[in-house]
């Protein structure tokens, strides 16, 4: 069996261009990419792959789905087999096992951490809005930055009391539990080996950790500072920022403190901005790296939202395998001192080696992106970008070469960028590279050309020591999972289910987007107990008051397992439901994910602007008027038959009356959002 944490890592680093680009030649249409359909005999390309959404789907025939379910279908294998084929293509290592008690109780610790820190982010959150101490400090330092209220709902910024326990003491009055206030970062429990992380040495924390000694208890970590909470791909929070107000920044270095690594919280696997930003770097098809939060924050404000920052720290391959999601495009976007310099230079080789194409813009002396993004309007930004920005490798020779007067430190200079260019995997890119770097310097072509070929040659020998590397270590883990195998389960396929109607193919969809959010909160039960309901729990509810189901079993799996699963800490029907190991839940997922205007026919519900419990009712009504419609129809054909016995007619045109009146009613209901057609 393979752990969660492994299949998180494995489903988080597939790229469905890369898996389905293995199969089918794509080209790029608009923020997609399009094929032929490697599922039936297609003539022109129906194929639909989205690197945002992270699916593929074809509208000829319907199959796709994720990475994963593509392989399914593709291949004929199970689920785990694709885990598996995907484990290898991205060199994840797998140790299959059975899950010991403890390993389970893992995997519930890593969900419980989520919904911590998704309470923490809404309790700072509003403490920022709603707190007099939130709006008169926390809210006033985020005016001093010009940020805007909808930026700051955006990324969902917040603030942090000043005394030692405030949200310590909100968060174990709500029910969480202190290990777990712990594990994530939010809390620590005072030692002289932990009380560094959060406090620098000024004389007011000094003063405060003396009196921590002795309090004891949890200490938030974050107390008196701006939030800025991070989000990993799926919108998950994973951890946190904090920031000293201006004001309390005098004499101290450390202006923040970010979440420790954890379970839940790997740096290197991070990257700010990210979840607000993918969407955008695949309509631009290119990302734009700068160092921190407000830079992030201010380049949104400004308009521009294909921004990421890697906070200070060298971009690690997992990061770069993450924007290689969505874009080969990348500019480092950095203020124009010797720090930036030295950002704009880290990790380069590594991007080149991964096929990106990098360019830089140094901001002029004195600004970073945040202060330049303020100074100027949205279109002078976008401008600025557009004329300054320079490829990589003129960017270096600039830099190091160029107007350099000593033999030796050129002679390294030359050879430190003929280096960057061997890594690039592309042979014309690297040839082009080499010659317009020639020309630059002054430098026979055949030289360089020389120096080159020596460092593809050490590249690929690192490389093929690496792959051998790596089959060794595959064939001692195949060596370890034979000792005790077992024939795989063939994969079970179900049968082409009827089409559904309209109504019930919209509600699958709320479940499927929105299963796990509340359109009902504290509900008083006739007992006098509160109760809440979610998405799939009221549509569950209210069908069951009747003894109602969907006529296609497929939709009542789904909202069985939707509500099933809803009471479990960070459930979110979306990923859950495309990702499932069940091909034809994931392909009906994948359906309802697509962005495409799928459904018709004689009683429709308007597009609304209402809220979700608006268009859940509404629909649930609706699929309540179809039953009836039906009933109608019924009754009709039995009246047909029965002409002749007139006891049999009257009783017929009883039961037609009532569930006319019923069908009545359930219409003036809706009003005006019945649309016949």
């Amino acid at each position: 069996m393979i752990d969660r944490a492994t299949v998180d890592k494995i489903l988080d680093a597939a790229r469905i261009v890369d898996v389905v680009g293995e199969f089918v030649q794509l080209r790029k249409s608009g923020v997609n990419y399009k094929g032929l359909c490697p599922f039936h005999d297609d003539k022109n390309p129906s194929f639909m792959v989205s690197p945002a959404k992270n699916i593929c789907h074809c509208f000829v025939c319907g199959k796709g789905g994720t990475p994963a379910g593509f392989l399914m279908e593709h291949e004929q294998i199970t689920y785990p087999e694709a885990l598996r084929w995907l484990a290898k293509k991205y060199n994840i290592e797998i140790v299959e096992k059975e899950l010991t008690d403890e390993e389970r109780q893992e995997q519930n610790d890593r969900e419980s951490m989520f919904v911590v820190n998704e309470w923490a982010m809404k309790y700072f959150n509003g403490i920022l809005k709603n707190d007099p101490d939130g709006v008169a400090i926390g809210k006033q330092y985020f005016r001093s930055r010009g940020i805007r209220d909808d930026i700051i709902e955006k990324f969902q910024l917040g603030f942090a009391l000043p005394q030692r326990d405030a949200m310590a003491k909100a968060a174990l009055k709500a029910g969480y539990k202190p290990e777990f206030l712990v594990k994530t970062g939010l809390c620590y429990e005072p030692t002289p080996a932990n009380r560094s992380q959060a406090e620098e040495a000024d004389a007011a924390e000094a003063a405060s950790a003396s009196r921590e000694k002795t309090e004891g208890g949890l200490v938030d970590r974050y107390r008196g500072r701006a939030i800025f909470p991070w989000f990993n791909i799926s919108g998950r929070v994973v951890a946190f920022g904090g920031r000293k107000l201006d004001a309390a920044t005098k004499g101290v270095q450390q202006k923040y403190v970010n979440s420790p690594e954890s379970e839940i919280y790997h740096k290197e696997r991070e990257l700010y901005g990210i979840y607000q930003a993918k969407r955008a770097i695949v309509k631009e098809d290119r990302v734009f790296m700068v160092e921190g939060y407000t830079d992030v924050i201010a380049m949104h404000q400004a308009g521009i939202e294909n921004v990421v920052a890697n906070s200070g720290t060298a971009l690690s391959v997992h990061q770069i395998h993450m924007l290689h999601r969505f874009t080969n495009n990348i500019t480092l976007l950095y203020d124009g001192d010797e720090a930036g310099i030295h950002a704009a230079m880290r990790g380069t080789d590594m991007l080149l080696s991964e096929g990106m194409n990098i360019k830089v813009l140094l901001l002029p002396d004195g600004d970073d992106p945040d202060s330049f993004a303020r100074k100027h309007s949205s279109e002078e930004l976008r401008n600025y970008i557009e004329n300054e920005q320079t490829d990589f490798i003129s960017f270096k020779t600039r830099l190091t070469v160029e107007n350099q007067t000593d033999p030796v430190k050129r002679s390294e200079a030359i050879s430190g960028i003929v280096k960057s260019i061997s890594v690039i995997p592309d042979p014309i890119l690297r040839s082009t590279y080499i010659t317009d770097f020639a020309q630059r310097i002054g430098m026979k072509e055949q030289t360089l050309i020389a120096s080159l070929n020596k460092n593809i040659r050490q590249n690929t020998d690192e490389q093929e020591k690496e792959r051998e590397r790596n089959a060794r270590r595959d064939a001692e883990t195949e060596a370890v999972k034979s000792a005790g195998s077992v024939a795989p389960e063939p994969l079970t396929r179900h049968t082409p289910q009827e089409q559904s109607s309209l109504v019930a193919t919209m509600l699958i969809r709320e479940i499927i987007r929105h299963g796990e959010e509340i359109i009902y909160d504290d509900v008083e039960t006739d007992d006098g107990q509160k109760i809440s309901f979610n998405v799939a729990q009221y549509i569950s509810y209210d069908l069951g008051q009747d003894g109602l189901s969907f006529a296609n079993p497929l939709y009542n799996q789904v909202l069985d397992e939707a509500v099933a699963h809803s009471g479990e800490p960070g459930f979110k029907a979306e990923q859950y439901f495309t990702n499932h190991p069940d091909i034809n839940i994931s392909h009906l997922a994948t359906q309802q994910v697509i962005d495409r205007h799928q459904l018709g026919g004689r009683f429709a519900v308007q597009p609304r602007e209402g809220s979700l419990r608006q268009r859940v009712l509404h629909l649930v009504m609706d699929f309540r008027l179809d039953i009836v419609e039906a009933r109608l129809k019924e009754i009709q054909q039995q009246l047909r038959q029965a002409s002749s016995d007139m006891s049999r007619v009257m009783e017929l045109m009883k039961q037609y009356k009532e569930t006319q009146e019923l069908r009545d009613l359930l219409a003036r209901k809706l009003g005006s959002d019945l649309v016949v057609g």
